[in-house]
């Protein structure tokens, strides 16, 4: 019998500091209802959508193919670390090493 390993408790995001921290996203990215897609897919109701599924961006075959909706889960795990969370992707960005602003960043997407 295997047992999962236990969750980390979620950490409380914060809107405010989100949409601050999203400023280093918004080179690539858009939110709001204006927003397009770009150098990167715009993010405005990112949460729920399967990826890959914007009309008005160009992705990877690895996103495409990834078959992954972006819960909360998923999209945290993929700031943390976007080629190893979808190896081939298109996104040139490091990932962000620090919980709470991933929280944050969660946060104010909710907004969007």
């Amino acid at each position: 019998m295997t047992h999962a390993a236990a969750a980390p408790a979620a950490l409380t995001g914060n809107a405010e500091a989100g949409k601050t921290a999203f400023r280093k996203c918004a080179s690539c990215h858009q939110v709001g209802p204006s927003a397009r897609g770009g150098f990167g897919p715009k993010l405005t109701g990112v949460i729920g959508r399967k990826a890959g599924a914007t009309t008005d961006y160009k992705y990877s075959a690895a996103m495409k193919n990834a078959n992954i909706v972006w819960t909360e889960q998923n999209l945290a795990g993929f700031l943390k670390a976007p080629s190893d969370f979808i190896p081939g992707n298109n996104m040139r960005f490091w990932g962000i090493g620090n919980p709470q602003q991933v929280a944050d960043l969660l946060a104010y997407l909710r907004t969007q």
